[in-house]
Order: C-alpha cells, then structure tokens, then sequence
C-alpha cells in the first residue's frame, strides 16, 4: 500500500531557522504528502515565512508549548485517522533534513513492516561533517547514553541498524504505533523523549532503526531536545534536567509493588550522590541532583500518565531490549578511553615545577639551615613563651572544648563564642596530640622553610626562571613581617605570613580544579582566623578574583562560606554588643607594641621592629636620619622592578600584585593607628605586621614579574633586589640568633611552681594577680588553674574588659586586699574562689612601683587572711589560711548554641574538606578548551544521562576540571568506535 507522511514542525514565532528548514522540505526528493506547522508562543500574527510556504495545516498558539504537548497537538488536528502506512516525521523550526533524508529514513520502513521508528543522523547546523546524535540506548541500570556525541562523521557508524532508541529531531514513526503508545511522555520535555518512546515502542513488539543515510541538521534553539552553545557547540543541559528526566523514567518503569521504595529512596539517594559528587570535584552538580530528588517525589504531574502508556504499551518484557543495552564493559572502556584522551591532552599543557632540578630543594634546605641558626636556643625545648605565646592547654580534648561556642576560661569566665583562631589552635595542637604545646615550637622551626616552600611554588606558576623563582622565595621568607612576629611572639602573625603565598597558590589553581577552590577557601578561612584586620583587603581582592574568574566564577564565588561559617557566632555576639570593629581585633595574648612610623611601614617594618636596627646604628655612631635612608635604599630594587612589572609584563597579574600590595599597605597604616583590645590599663594597638605581610607579597609578586620581563638582563637586578632585602633584616636576624627576641624556650608562665602544682590536684585553683601600673593604678585578674593558656584566650574579653574580664566586686577587693583597711574579705574570696594571691613585679619596675608593691606586700602580711609562701623574681605569693572551695565551670555552659554552632561548623568545614581532597590524577593540568576535531580513532564519547543505579558514565570519567577536553556540561569532543552492528554489539576486543 502506499506510503504517506505528514511532516510535523514545531516552530517558536519570530524563529530565524524555520526559512532554512522548509526550504529543506521542498528540496526532498521524496517530499512529505502533508506538512503541518504548528507555531509556539504566537503572539497572534501569522509568521510571514510559514504563511509564504503554504503548510497544509498552521496551527497557533499563545502558549510556549513543550515539544511532546505541540506534536500531540499537531497530530489531533490530522483529519486521517492513524494507520501503519501512513507516517509522522517530527521536526522543529531548527532541524533541516538533507534532499534525501525522508527517502532514506521511509525506505527503511518499506522493507520491513516491524519498523515503527526509524531515526536519522543528527549533524551540525553549519558543518554537516560533524555528528551529534546517531542513537541512543541505556546502561544496565538505566541510564541514557548517546550513541554518538560530537564526532566526525566518516561513516564510521553506517553499520549500525537496529537501535534502542533515537532521538527526537527527525523521528519518523507511524501514525498508528504513535496513537497506540499515547505519543511522547509530556513529563520528558527536554532529553530522554526519543528513548522513552522507542522503549515503549520496542515494549509493544515493534523495531527501531536508525537509516545512516539520512541527515538531519539541528541548530540547537532548544525546541526540539537540548539548547546548543553558540560559541562552543555543546549542548547546554543542566545535571537537574538530565537527572530529573532519569528518575522520572525510572518510576515510570518501576514495577507497581516496588514503586514506594523506589520514591522513598528519590532523597536519601540524592545525598548520597551529592556526597559523591564532592568528592569527584563536581559540586556545581549537587544543587541540580537534589532539585531533581525533590522534584521527581513531590512535583508528580505527569508520572501516573506515563505509567499508563508503559502498562497499555507492554506485550513483551523487558528481557527484549537487553541486548540493545550498553554493556557494562563497553562503559568501562569508554570511561578509560575518555580518561587517557584527556590525560594525553592535558600532558602537553601542564607547566612542570621540577622542585629540585631547578633548585626548589636548595631553596628549601638553605631556608631550613637560616631557621636552624635563627632559633638555636628553641632546638630541644617542649613549650615556648614570652612575648604573645602562652601554653596550650594540656590535651586534645581541652583543646576543642568550648570551640564554637561555650565556657571561655579567661579572666572570671564567661559564655560565648571562641575565637576563630582557637580552631587554628586546635588544629595545631592535634597534629601534637601527646604535647598540643610543642606544636608551637614546630611553628617557630619550619616556619620560614615553608614560607620559602610556599612562595617557590607559587613563583614556578609565575615564571620558569629558576633565579627568578629563588629570589622571589628568599626574599618572602625573610621579609621583615615574618621575622618581626617571630621576635616578637606573635603566632597568630607568623602563620598568617606563612599562609599568605600558599593561599594565593590554591587561588591561582582554582580556576582550573574545584579540588584548589575547596583547599583555597579553607586556606582564607584559615588566614583571616589568624589575621581578622586582614578580612577587608582580602574581601575587595575576593571581589576582583571573581569578577575576572571567566567560567571559573562559581569556583570563587563560594570560596569565603567557610570564613564567614567560622566568624558568624563572634561577629553576631560583636554586633549585639554594639561594637561591631571589634570582629577584626587581634587573636591571642594582648600584646603592646609601638606604633610604626609611615615610612617604617613603606620598607615593610611593623611597630618596633625597627629596634634592632636603632641599636646598631646608635653603636656605629650614625647619625639619626641616616636609618630611613639606608633602609629606602636597601628596598630599592623590589620597588623599582614591582613598578618596573606594568611596562615590561602588564597583564592581570602585575595588576593584581600591585593591588594586593596597596590594600596591604593601607590594612597597615590603618592597624598602626587603631586599638581595639587593652592589656590592663594599656591600650593596644592592631599588629600591623599582617598587613605588611599582604604588602610584602604583593610587592615581591610584582617585582618577580618585573624580573621575568627583563629575560636576560635579570640577572643584575635580581641579585640587588635579593641582597638588599636580605640586608634590611640583619638585626632581625641577629635579634633571633643572640637571643635578644622575646621568645623563650620555656613556658613563661606568671605563676610560681607552688600554684601549679597545687592545681595539678585541683585545676580550677584560682589566682588573683595583682600588678602595679604606676603610683595609683593597679590592674587585677583572677587565672585558674595553672595559667593562662593561648587557647583560652578571647577578642570578646580583651575587647571589653570590664564587662567580660573583670567586675566592680573584684577591683574592690583587690584594692582593699593591697591597702590596709577593715575590709572584711572572707565572702568575696570565696565568692571567686580565690585560693592564692600573687603580687607581680616586673624587672623593669620604677621607683613608685617598687614604692607601691612595698606597701601592698607590708598590707597582705598584716591580713589575717593570708599566709606568705614566698617570693620569686616575678613577684611574691601569698595563700589563704582556710581553705577556698573552687568555683566550679557551670554545667552544659555552652548549651543549644554551641550544638547549633558546631553542627554548622562540622556542615561547612566537612563539604569543603571532602572538595579539596584530590582524587585521580593531579588536579592542576592544563587549562579547559575544547578537543580538536579529529580526535584519534578509537576514542569515546561520554553520556550526557546518569546512572540511575550508581554513577553515570559522565560522573566517573573525568569532570571538566579534570580534562580540558571537557565542557562544563559533561559533553567531550573525543570519537568514538562503531558499537553497533545489526540488532546487537560488535566488540573487538582490545590486543
């Protein structure tokens, strides 16, 4: 009987394509009988160029119909009733099918009555060579996978005949099987139409086959199955569209006494996979993987329908389409084969570092000897103090006691939150679980080898010069900030200056692997814990890192969440206290220092660090304005080559360096002229030495550009900049190694041995410590247990002394307690449990201080209360002739806010630490761009659906940060074999 086909166009109005298409109608050298357009989202007026071509039927519609509503709307507008030789071809306003196509795909129909689907090749729209889709079938577990994706057409695949499915553009099927199966799923709008169909058809007893010689070109408008790219060619398909098309066919084709367990796993599957999806470094997939759980289980709209057209449809079972599945080898194989291309690819791109054959190694070994000679007296010791450094507490568990939000055993003690930099803290004092203290004296030793470390890996990413690199690493780990907060007992400081190159590392990294973004943002999270003043600086240069990130923008965008997870619970408390600055005060032991002169700050010397050098010049008999000269002079070079960096290497880079060293050097000036925290009746001002380190790098980055753009007149200028620098720090060097820094190797602790011990058997023994600030001045504080301690320290206490530190009743007894007077003391001791009194004096203690603490000494033999146990070279302790009963931590003192605090914490911290542990191969290879047209024989291409059962073929070969020959939707550009042949697979198996 004769053939008829009636040729359906779903066209959107005002599309610039449907010309090209129906003029693809009329060159058919067999042309359909009947052509009905049907045109989406008309706004009433009829198309001028589907009018012109005179369609047999041309239906409007206001309504932006979806391509599987359009087609059945289009066929009940068909006056002939369904019949099995009579033929739909479904296209859309973008899918121009060659002269012969219609003859091609209606001959293979002609010689076998059991065809009811017969699919053609889809090709480019400009550049008919390159295949998009020649067939689609499903893995074992049913997921999609596209037979051909993005190759070169070379007839490679002409051998194929019998498929599972096609897709959707060019489909020809008979009418009567299209009104038999109930047309396409509505609930599949977009990708696995064309499967599902087939599937159902091949469910009902019918074939599908493709016809190699019929072409069909498909612009990609995202009518008719996926929107293209128009720079790129891609398809541009979200995860959330792939994967909800997946689970919605999923509990269509569920048996009906299984299909409960099948929608109560839609969620708890989806977390699971999203877990799955950090750890292979695709994160950008989970926000679409759980919308598509939630979406599948509670949105319902057309599942009962399509579970009806599977039940009317099914005459045979399913064993029937399983050898038209992908089999599991095939998969393995073109996961392999998908890896090796991208591995291949990227090999010639990735920058090698060669650590040693370029002198990294002498770099690091040489910067190990400096600290070994610089820290000496440190080699052997278990606890440093002096300066800011204080003990930490005595174990693991004390050390993450109260983190986040609990008891802070400072001063009488209060609830609230912790500093960030307590989790720096506990970090540290893990990695030294047997003695948490001696991770401290580890700080101060490797500190300046991996400072070098940091900067010569970040410099072999800037440059391949190996002079270049080392300078640049030598000149950051003795910059002034570093040395300056090693002499001074700064451990917040020297780890901001270490971290410093190490997080800009990962930033540059980051644009390439979401592994670097992960470890970028738990190193700024880090950082800012060490250094809050360095916060607004690093928050302007996290806004121009993501505006120029390009296609790695989502990387930068959540790179600040662990920062602001860890200081959300002390900025709200700051904020409701009503001092809002308070956030960016310094971590740690409060420690006085003097304010920096500006042009201190320009050669990179915070607050009296210049000290050493007054010395020096004072002894070599200088004259007094010969110092700011020497040291302009000394940092002459790094400065002319960093301004030198905009005319020889201008770029974003250089740009960027001189940035970061202009927010730095503004974050210093800033902190030399603001106080936030006191240390008894002292004001003490912001450490501006963090700031200087972000100046110091900046400035050093900039030069090494400079350097690098010199080529080879490098040399000169390189060794001036490297000596220069290194001579501005000499009496920094020698205040470490003659022992005149304020470190010690020793605790350093404020209380006498008799206090410790007596708190080994009660630790929450407490002290009240007296000391003279001048003639009239005293400054007071009540310490449990042995000491203070650097974990228990607190930004809300040393902000706010008077509220949180001390109070009115303390100050009064301590007055009384140091004056002769008929106080009666007993309820107050009592009150703070006060078991012992220490009277500090100083070394450097004046005349009316000695007077004082006399006075107070002559005050406390006289109290009845007391006893003198005797003195030592900080001061003299008395105890309580009765004994006091401690004052015991409250219980639960942290309450429902440090569960919430610490479960949003574990939340945070936990997703990134699983996104930056590396997997596979290196995550820093070369930058994405797409494969080259003619990929070597014998490639794969990847499937854009998922694995309903475990992973999908996309999600376990490489991701887009993996393989540049990825796109950022998972589509590859590598070729495949031939897998089909007849009815089932042909495989040669590999030699």
């Amino acid at each position: 009987m004769l053939q008829t086909v009636t040729a359906i166009i779903v066209a959107r109005s005002g599309s610039t394509r449907v010309q090209r298409t129906l003029e693809s109608l009329r060159a058919q050298t067999r042309r359909p009988d009947s052509v009905v357009v049907i045109e989406v989202g008309s706004d009433g007026a009829a198309d001028s160029t589907i009018a012109a071509f005179e369609p047999t039927q041309h239906l409007a519609t206001r309504e932006r119909l979806s391509f599987p509503v359009a087609v059945a709307a289009a066929v009940r507008a068909l006056d002939a009733p369904p019949d099995a030789d009579q033929w739909l071809w479904l296209l859309a306003q973008d899918t121009a099918p060659e002269p012969r196509a219609l003859e091609q795909l209606i001959a293979v129909g002609e010689v076998s009555p059991s065809v009811a689907v017969a699919g053609p090749k889809i090709v480019e729209w400009d550049d008919r060579t390159r295949l998009r889709g020649f067939g689609v079938s499903m893995t074992t577990a049913g997921s999609a996978v596209s037979l051909v994706d993005d190759e070169l057409d070379q007839g490679q695949h002409d051998r194929i005949s019998d498929v599972l499915g096609v897709h959707e553009p060019g489909m020809l099927v008979r009418h009567s099987v299209f009104d038999e199966l109930g047309g396409l799923d509505a609930g599949l709008p977009v990708v696995d139409g064309g499967l599902d169909f087939c599937v159902r058809a091949r469910l009902a007893g019918h074939r599908v086959v493709v016809a190699p010689g019929a072409r069909v070109a498909i612009g990609g408008d995202g009518v008719v199955g996926p929107r293209l790219s128009q720079r790129t060619g891609a398809v541009r398909v979200g995860h959330r569209v792939r994967r909800a098309a997946q689970l919605h066919r999923r509990l269509a084709y569920a048996p009906a006494a299984l299909l409960w367990l099948y929608w109560l796993s839609l969620v708890p599957f989806a977390i699971v996979r999203s877990v799955a999806f950090l750890i292979g470094k695709r994160p950008g997939a989970i926000g679409g993987e759980l919308a598509a759980a939630f979406q599948t289980a509670f949105g319902g709209g057309h599942l009962g329908t399509a579970r009806r057209k599977v039940r009317r449809a099914k005459r045979v079972g399913w064993a029937v389409i399983g050898p038209l599945r992908m089999p599991a080898r095939e998969m393995r194989r073109r996961r392999m084969l998908a890896r090796e291309a991208a591995i291949i690819l990227a090999h010639g791109e990735k920058r090698e570092i060669d650590f040693f054959g370029t002198g990294g190694g002498w770099v690091v070994l040489a910067m190990v000897a400096a600290s070994v000679l610089l820290n000496v007296r440190l080699l052997g010791a278990s606890v440093i103090g002096g300066g800011g450094l204080l003990p930490q507490a005595d174990s693991v568990s004390q050390l993450w006691s109260g983190f986040g939000w609990g008891w802070r055993d400072v001063g009488l003690g209060f609830v609230g939150p912790s500093d960030p930099f307590q989790a720096v803290l506990a970090v540290l004092g893990s990695v030294t679980f047997w003695n948490p203290s001696f991770a401290l004296v580890l700080v101060w030793l490797i500190a300046i080898p991996v400072a070098a470390l940091g900067a010569w890996l970040l410099a072999a990413q800037l440059t391949r010069r190996p002079g270049a690199r080392a300078v640049f690493a030598v000149v950051w780990a003795m910059g002034p900030p570093l040395l300056a907060a090693l002499a001074a007992g700064r451990p917040a400081a020297v780890l901001a200056h270490v971290l410093l190159p190490w997080l800009v590392l990962a930033g540059v990294l980051a644009r390439r692997s979401w592994a670097a973004s992960g470890v970028t943002a738990l190193l700024a999270a880090a950082l800012v814990a060490c250094s809050p003043s360095l916060i607004p600086a690093l928050a302007i240069a996290w806004v121009v890192w993501t505006a120029v990130s390009g296609r790695a923008v989502f990387r930068a965008l959540f790179v600040p969440l662990p920062a602001v997870a860890l200081f959300l619970p002390l900025a709200l408390t700051q904020l409701g206290n009503g001092h809002p600055e308070r956030i960016f005060a310094d971590p740690g032991l409060p420690v006085t220092s003097q304010a920096a002169t500006s042009w201190q700050l320009l050669v990179g010397f915070p607050g009296g660090a210049t000290s050493g050098w007054e010395s020096f010049s004072g002894f070599l008999g200088w004259p007094a304005g010969l110092l700011p000269i020497l040291l302009v002079i000394f940092f002459a070079p790094v400065a002319l080559l960093a301004l030198l960096a905009l005319f020889v290497r201008p770029g974003v880079s250089a740009a960027g360096a001189l940035l970061g060293a202009f927010l730095g050097l503004g974050t210093a000036l800033v902190a030399s002229h603001t106080a936030l925290a006191v240390s008894g009746s002292h004001s003490v001002l912001l450490w501006s030495g963090s700031g200087l380190s972000l100046y110091w790098l900046g400035a050093t980055v900039a030069a090494l550009h400079g350097l690098t753009g010199l080529r080879r007149f490098s040399v000169g200028p390189a060794w001036l900049a490297g000596v220069g620098a290194i001579a501005a720090v000499v009496p920094l060097v020698l205040t470490g190694a003659l022992g005149t820094s304020a470190v010690t190797a020793s605790a350093a602790g404020r209380l006498p041995a008799y206090v410790t011990a007596e708190a080994g058997a009660q630790p929450r023994t407490a002290t009240l410590i007296v000391t003279a600030d001048n003639a009239n001045t005293i400054t007071a504080g009540v310490v449990h247990g042995s000491g203070d301690t650097l974990t228990a320290q607190s930004t809300v206490a040393s902000t706010a002394p008077g509220g949180k530190a001390s109070d009115a009743r303390l100050d009064r007894l301590a007055v009384n307690l140091v004056s002769r007077s008929g106080y009666r003391a007993s309820a107050d001791l009592a009150h703070y449990g006060i078991s012992f009194v220490f009277l500090e004096t100083g070394p450097s203690a004046g005349v009316e201080e000695a007077a004082f603490t006399r006075r107070a000494a002559a005050a406390l033999d006289g109290n009845a209360l007391f006893t003198q146990v005797g003195a030592t070279t900080s001061g003299t302790l008395w105890s309580t002739t009765k004994s006091v009963p401690a004052v015991l931590v409250p219980t639960n003192a942290g309450g429902w806010r440090q569960q919430a605090v610490v479960l949003m914490l574990i939340v945070v911290f936990g997703v990134f630490a699983l996104l930056a542990i590396p997997i596979g191969r290196s995550q820093t290879g070369a930058p994405r761009r797409r494969m080259p047209a003619a990929a070597p024989a014998g490639g794969a291409a990847l499937a854009t659906g998922d694995d309903p059962g475990g992973e999908s073929l996309d999600e376990s070969a490489p991701s887009a940060d993996d393989a540049p020959g990825l796109e950022p939707d998972g589509v590859t550009q590598i070729e495949p074999e031939p897998a089909f042949a007849g009815g089932g697979y042909e495989y040669e198996e590999e030699a």
